[in-house]
């Protein structure tokens, strides 16, 4: 049953989405408890005590150093050993615009094995020299993420981020996200086709915007779901009609359900 799901939703100092997120989780059903990094670092929870950990959006740290970096490397060099255990454990992670920036820097994105952490991808400043907070469409590229199973093929969603570009180390890193099914959204236009900037607000390589690993249980994305669960959160709604739900809400829908199934 999804109300035995529980969702740790990671905070810090600057993270401002993690009461949404927990919603978002909410709402299709699971448990979600918003949780300070420290009480993790202090044992006082246990992240072995959950199904799925989420990190949300924010400006962790300021995003001093470089967006998600601090934040990251409490992850690796705190925590790591936890989080060896969850992930080898076929748990779940999502990480939103600065939890995707943490997850590419901690090296969790877009491989993780066992006590390397290696670096592989990036987020950098957008190519406009400026924050971008608009919506944009996206293009559902896999069906190996266990996030967007069933997804419809092209959503809209909001994005709000100054370090959203996304780069792989080299062409061999990009080739191997393709190979692998592991490109889960592109930016894309209206009716679907890859496009440039607004449509692409960063010019990530590829349009990408957002990957997942290779078992397709560790999600990472710069726009945000959790900011469009309800149908009045379309934009346009007045003028377009209500659906029956945000476009974001599937995305947490199927995690719950797989944590449901695979690991209550």
């Amino acid at each position: 049953m999804s109300e035995n799901v529980k969702v740790l939703v990671l905070r810090t100092a600057g993270t401002n989405c993690d009461q949404e997120t927990a919603q978002a989780f909410s709402l299709v059903g699971a448990s979600a408890d918003p949780v300070h990094i420290n009480r993790l670092k202090e044992k006082e929870v246990k992240l072995n005590d959950y199904h799925i950990l989420a990190l949300p959006g924010g400006f962790t740290y300021g995003d001093d150093v470089a967006s998600g970096k601090v934040l990251a490397n409490e992850l690796r060099y705190g925590l790591g050993r936890e989080l060896d255990q969850f992930i080898e454990a076929g748990k779940l992670i999502i990480g939103i615009c600065n939890g995707f920036q943490v997850l590419v820097k901690a090296g969790i994105l877009p491989e993780h094995k066992s006590g390397n952490f290696d670096i592989r991808t990036t987020l950098t400043y957008n190519d406009s020299g400026k924050f971008e907070d608009r919506w944009v469409y996206l293009k559902s590229e896999t069906e190996k993420c266990i996030w967007t199973k069933g997804l419809a093929e092209i959503i809209y969603l909001p994005v709000a981020h100054g370090e959203g570009k996304f780069i792989p180390e080299d062409n061999e890193v990009l080739e191997q996200l393709k190979k692998q099914g592991q490109i889960v959204f592109r930016y894309v236009d209206s009716q679907g086709e890859p496009a440039g900037y607004p449509h692409n607000p960063n010019n990530s390589v590829d349009n990408i915007a957002g990957i997942c690993d290779p078992t397709g249980r560790i999600l990472g994305l710069m726009p945000h779901p959790e900011r469009h669960v309800h149908p009045a959160g379309h934009p346009r709604w007045t003028r377009e009609g209500l659906k029956s739900e945000g476009d974001g809400l599937a995305v947490f829908r199927n995690g719950v359900n797989y944590a449901a199934q695979n690991l209550t």
